[in-house]
C-alpha cells in the first residue's frame, strides 16, 4: 500500500465507494444495452469480460473493475452544472474504450488472469479478444454520437466529445506501443522521462478525457475542459505509479495477478527505470541481471525476488511512491482553474486520494 500523501484529503475517503457505486448504477444498464448490440458470440464474450457471466454464460457477481472512469465522467458533468445523467454516455464510452484496451493488453502481455479470473483470450481464444476489443471501441463512438437523441446534449458537443475520446484512444495505443518496445530494450536503458511519457499516454490520456467528457457533453467551454483533462492526466500518472508498485510488490490475493508480474514480463516500469538511473551498486547489479539473456530467471521466484530487492535498494520503490504523491498534488492544483460546486470539487479530491492510497 502506498503511503498517504502529505496533503490531507479534502473529502472523506468514505464518500468514494458511494461515488463509484453511483457511476455503476447509472452507467451499467446503458453499458449492457450497448454490449447487447454485438453479434454472437461477441456479446457473450463481452459479458464474461465485464464479470456479468461465467464462461458458460451463467450470471455471476464477479468483479467488474473499480469504475473510476465512469465516476469521473459523471462528476465532470456536475462540474459543468448539469445533472450526473448528462455524463452517462461519456461514462459508458470511456468504460468501453478502457476495456477495449484491457482485452488487447492481456493478449499482448500474455496475461492469464484479470480481476481474479481467466482472461478472455485464454478462455475464448486470441481472435475473440481482438474482435471484441475492436467492437467495444466502435461502440464507444456510437454511444456518444447517439447522445443528442437523449435531449440533453447538442450534436456539436457530442462531436467535441468524440474528438476528445478519439485523440485519447490514439494516445493510449501510442502508449501501449511504447510499453511493448521498452520490453525489448535490454541493452538500452529506458529513461524515467521516457517511462513517464509512455504512462502519460497509456493511462493518463484516458483518465484525462474521463474527467472532462461529461462536462463537454454538458456544453462546458474548452478552457475549462482542458483544465479538467489536466486533472485527469496527472491523476492517471499517479494511478499508474501506484500500479507499477503493485506490479512488483502487490500481493496476488489482493491484485489477482501473479507475484512479481511486471518483473516476470520484463516491463520497464517506473520503479525499474528509477532504480537503473540511480547508478549505485544495486543499480549496476540490476542492470547486469536485466541485460543477461542467459540468466533472465523470468519464471524463478527467487531470482525475481532478488531483482525486486535490488530495485528497492537502488531507491526505485521510494522514488515511485513519491512520484505518485507529486502527481496527486498536481492533479488537485488543476481543479483550481475550474469554477464548480464545492461538493463536486471535494469529490474530485476524494477520488484522487482513492487512486493514490490503495492496495489494488
Amino acid at each position: 500500500m502506498v503511503a498517504r500523501p502529505d496533503q490531507a484529503p479534502t473529502a472523506p475517503a468514505a464518500d468514494v465507494p458511494a461515488l463509484l457505486d453511483h457511476g455503476r448504477t447509472l452507467c451499467t444498464p446503458v453499458l449492457r444495452e450497448a454490449v447487447s448490440r454485438l453479434a454472437a458470440p461477441m456479446d457473450a464474450v463481452s459479458a464474461y469480460h465485464f464479470g456479468w457471466t461465467d464462461a458458460e454464460g451463467n450470471p455471476t457477481n464477479a468483479d467488474s473493475g473499480k469504475a473510476v472512469r465512469p465516476a469521473l465522467a459523471l462528476l465532470s458533468a456536475r462540474a459543468a452544472g448539469a445533472p450526473a445523467s448528462v455524463g452517462v454516455p461519456g461514462g459508458v464510452a470511456v468504460e468501453l474504450v478502457h476495456n477495449f484496451s484491457l482485452l488487447h493488453d492481456d493478449l499482448m502481455d500474455r496475461d492469464e488472469t484479470r480481476r481474479h479470473r481467466a482472461t478472455v483470450w485464454t478462455v475464448f481464444g486470441p481472435a475473440q479478444a481482438i474482435l471484441v476489443g475492436d467492437a467495444m471501441f466502435a461502440l464507444a463512438n456510437e454511444i456518444l454520437l447517439e447522445a443528442p437523441g437523449l435531449g440533453t446534449t447538442s450534436a456539436v458537443d457530442a462531436g467535441r466529445a468524440v474528438h476528445r475520446l478519439t485523440v485519447a484512444t490514439r494516445k493510449l495505443i501510442d502508449g501501449q506501443a511504447q510499453d511493448l518496445s521498452f520490453e525489448h530494450r535490454d541493452h538500452d536503458r529506458v529513461s524515467v522521462e521516457e517511462c513517464l511519457e509512455m504512462e502519460g499516454n497509456k493511462t493518463g490520456a484516458l483518465l484525462a478525457v474521463s474527467a472532462s467528457i461529461g462536462a463537454v457533453l454538458a456544453g462546458i467551454d474548452d478552457t475549462a475542459a482542458d483544465a479538467l483533462e489536466r486533472y485527469g492526466y496527472h491523476l492517471g500518472l499517479a494511478f499508474q505509479a501506484v500500479d507499477d508498485l503493485l506490479g512488483i510488490w502487490g500481493e496476488t490475493e489482493v491484485t489477482g495477478k501473479p507475484n512479481f508480474g511486471d518483473l516476470r514480463q520484463r516491463k520497464k516500469s517506473l520503479p525499474v527505470c528509477a532504480a537503473l538511473a540511480d547508478g549505485g551498486k544495486a543499480s549496476r547489479r540490476l542492470a547486469e541481471l536485466l541485460a543477461d539473456p542467459e540468466g533472465r530467471g523470468d519464471e524463478d521466484e527467487e531470482q525475481l525476488a532478488v531483482r525486486a530487492a535490488l530495485i528497492e535498494e537502488a531507491g526505485g520503490r521510494a522514488w515511485t511512491a513519491e512520484e505518485a504523491r507529486r502527481q496527486h498534488s498536481t492533479a488537485l492544483a488543476a481543479l483550481d482553474e475550474v469554477a464548480m460546486p464545492t461538493e463536486v470539487r471535494a469529490q474530485f479530491a476524494a477520488l484522487a486520494e482513492f487512486v493514490v492510497v490503495r492496495e489494488r
